[in-house]
């Protein structure tokens, strides 16, 4: 029987009874529960087999709940929350007390943001309660951007997954902390450093941190092997090299414009034709999905431009190509 619904009020009713429900987001599905329910949060992590110590991002429907939940604003994260919210950025910000300390790995900074999607900001506006919702998948797999592959990776371990459609973004929001008041990114994701650039100035990227670390992470997504197929992925800037060098193994091959003719490819996805950053955005987790389905010895992956949302690709197919 599929988990898979559109009932709102059921999503409602779950997380009241403190359930976890999957949710959709403008940028890839989140596992959500209540952030003030230790069993909800609880769940996330033991569902997901994530660590403790990595920290979860707050949902809320609204700039003006910003204030219930941290307790300083630098004047340059108002500047990003009013050009860029409802949107896929998140701000990590000192917390207030009451803000668990399971949700921010024992931080004293809460990751915080508003979802641009009309099912979720609705849900979120018929709860009396924040939401936590990091990624739906099992820890360090390929994010999921529609309801299936939510179900595809839960089955009957959740009770729910409120289907919103595919995601637009397809990667996750980009993360900025501040440090002196300044802004930091780090991680890199759908909103591109030229248009952050664009509203607060030069903004300094710290994007990653060692998965085995003891320590929580400064935010959610800085580890380095993440958002990774089962296929063992490679990452090139030459295609053609990369290709003859593997020529004797079933490759798919995952290209941003243009298709490459070669014998070793079996089947390859291309991201964009028209050679848009967006549209190869929206498009990067499904073609991960679809080839990490195809039983390839191998997937490579071709490098994107290092500009706009070029960046935040790479970054993603960097880390899904650490072993």
């Amino acid at each position: 029987m599929s988990i898979i619904s559109k009932d709102i009020a059921k999503a409602v009713q779950l997380l009241n009874d403190e359930h976890i429900v999957a949710i959709p987001t403008e940028t890839v599905y989140g596992l959500a529960g209540n952030i003030y329910s230790p069993k909800a949060i609880t769940a996330i992590f033991e569902t997901k087999k994530r660590p403790f110590f990595n920290p979860l991002i707050v949902h809320i429907p609204a700039i003006e709940q910003l204030t219930t939940i941290v307790a300083h604003i630098p004047p340059k994260a108002q500047l990003l929350a009013k050009a860029f919210w409802p949107g896929p950025i998140t701000l990590v910000l000192e917390k207030q007390d009451h803000i668990p300390d399971l949700i921010t790995g024992g931080k004293p900074t809460v990751a915080v943001r508003i979802p641009n999607h009309p099912v979720t900001l609705s849900l979120l506006n018929a709860l009396d309660f924040p939401l936590a919702a990091p990624s739906a998948n099992p820890f360090s797999s390929i994010s999921p951007t529609t309801a299936q592959h939510v179900e595809n990776y839960f089955k009957d371990q959740i009770p729910m997954v409120l289907d919103g459609g595919p995601c637009r973004s397809g990667i996750e929001s980009t993360i900025i902390g501040f440090e002196n008041d300044e802004p930091i990114i780090y991680r890199l994701g759908s909103t591109a450093l030229e248009d952050i650039e664009a509203v607060v100035g030069p903004v300094t990227v710290k994007n990653t941190v060692k998965q085995k670390t003891e320590e929580a992470p400064t935010a959610p997504g800085m580890l380095d092997r993440h958002y990774a197929p089962k296929t063992t992925t490679l990452l090139s800037n030459n295609l053609l090299e990369s290709l003859d060098q593997h020529a004797n193994k079933r490759v798919g091959l995952l290209v941003f414009k243009t298709q490459i003719s070669h014998s070793a490819v079996k089947t390859q996805v291309v991201l964009s034709e028209n050679g848009d950053l967006n549209e190869a955005t929206a498009h990067l987790y499904e073609a991960l999905h679809q080839l990490d389905q195809e039983n390839l010895d191998l997937i490579i992956a071709e490098e994107f431009p290092d500009y706009g949302l070029g960046k935040s690709i790479n970054d993603r197919l960097t880390r899904a190509t650490k072993s």
